[in-house]
C-alpha cells in the first residue's frame, strides 16, 4: 500500500470524524468526497470503525455526565435511593431508552433496504431539508431542563432521529431539531442528543458485527484502518467541542447556510457535471 492510499484513509477519518457531531451529515460528506475526489475506502467495516471512533470521543467528552448517571441509576435500582438526583437520572435514562427505540426498530427493519449507493442529488436534497429544519429552530430558546422532560418529549425526539435513516440527513441535526422543538434549552438539548448517540452507535456496531468479521479487506488494511480510526477520534473530539461553543453563542444558523451552500453544490454537480 502506497503513502497516497494511507493519506486517503486518514483524510476520510478526519472528514467523517469532524462532521459526525455537527449537524451537516457525515455520510453525505463521504458521498461527496467519493464523487468529487474519487476517494472511497475499501471494505464494509471501514464506516463501522469510524463510527466506533466517534463513539469513543463522545464517551470521553461526556464521561462525567455518564458516570453520574450510572452512579445514580445504580443507587436507584440496587440501593433503593429516592433522592432527587437518583429519581431524575432514572427517569432520564428511561427517556433515552424510549428515544432510542424508534430508530433502533426502523434501523433493523430497513437495514437491507437503505443502500450505500447514494447519489449526489439525494445528498443535496437531504442537506437542504437539514438546513431548513435547522433554520426553524436557530433562534429557539427553550427552557426545559433534564428534570422537565416527559415521555412525549422522548418519543418526539426519537421519531425526529428516525429521519436520519434517510441517506444524507444528519443524525445529530435531526435529534437536535427534535430536542429543541420540544422546548429543551440548547445546552441540555445538546447533552441529550449525544447521550442518545451512545446506544444508537452501539446498536449500529452490533448490527454490523457480521460485516466487520467477514470483511475480506480488514487484515490487509490494518494500518490505514488504525490511522483513520485515530484521526476520527481526534476530529470528532474537536468537532463536538466546536459545536458546543457555537451552541453557547447561539450561532446555530451557520449550519443552515453551510447546508444550503453544500446542498446547492451537490445538486448542481449532479445535474451538470456527472
Amino acid at each position: 500500500m502506497d503513502i497516497l492510499e494511507i493519506i486517503r484513509y486518514i483524510f476520510l477519518g478526519l472528514l467523517q470524524g469532524f462532521t459526525e457531531p455537527i449537524p451537516v451529515s457525515s455520510s453525505g460528506h463521504l458521498v461527496i468526497a467519493r464523487e468529487i475526489f474519487g476517494i472511497e475506502a475499501k471494505g464494509l467495516s471501514f464506516e463501522i470503525l469510524l463510527n466506533t471512533a466517534s463513539l469513543i470521543a463522545i464517551l470521553f467528552i461526556y464521561r462525567m455526565d455518564i458516570t453520574a448517571i450510572i452512579v445514580n441509576l445504580s443507587r436507584f435500582l440496587f440501593k433503593g435511593a429516592r433522592d432527587e438526583e437518583a429519581v431524575e437520572d432514572f427517569r432520564y435514562t428511561i427517556y433515552l431508552i424510549i428515544a432510542t427505540i424508534p430508530v433502533g426498530v426502523l434501523g433493523i427493519l430497513l437495514k437491507d433496504i437503505i443502500g450505500d449507493n447514494v447519489s449526489m442529488l439525494t445528498v443535496g436534497l437531504m442537506l437542504f431539508i437539514t438546513g431548513l429544519a435547522l433554520w426553524f429552530i436557530k433562534n429557539k430558546r427553550g427552557v426545559k431542563r433534564d428534570g422537565d422532560l416527559s415521555i412525549k418529549d422522548a418519543i418526539i425526539v426519537g421519531l425526529a432521529q428516525c429521519v436520519a435513516l434517510m441517506p444524507g440527513v444528519s443524525r445529530s441535526g435531526a435529534a437536535l431539531v427534535g430536542s429543541m422543538a420540544v422546548g429543551m434549552n440548547q445546552k441540555n438539548a445538546l447533552r441529550f442528543v449525544f447521550l442518545l448517540y451512545i446506544p444508537v452507535s452501539l446498536g449500529t456496531a452490533l448490527i454490523s458485527v457480521g460485516d466487520l468479521v467477514n470483511d475480506p479487506e480488514i487484515m490487509s488494511l490494518a494500518i490505514p484502518y488504525a490511522l483513520a480510526f485515530i484521526a476520527s477520534i481526534i476530529a470528532t473530539y474537536f468537532g463536538l467541542k466546536w459545536l458546543q461553543g457555537i451552541m453557547e453563542r447561539g450561532n446555530l444558523a451557520i449550519f443552515t447556510y453551510y447546508c444550503f451552500a453544500l446542498g446547492s453544490f451537490a445538486i448542481l454537480y449532479h445535474l451538470f457535471i456527472l
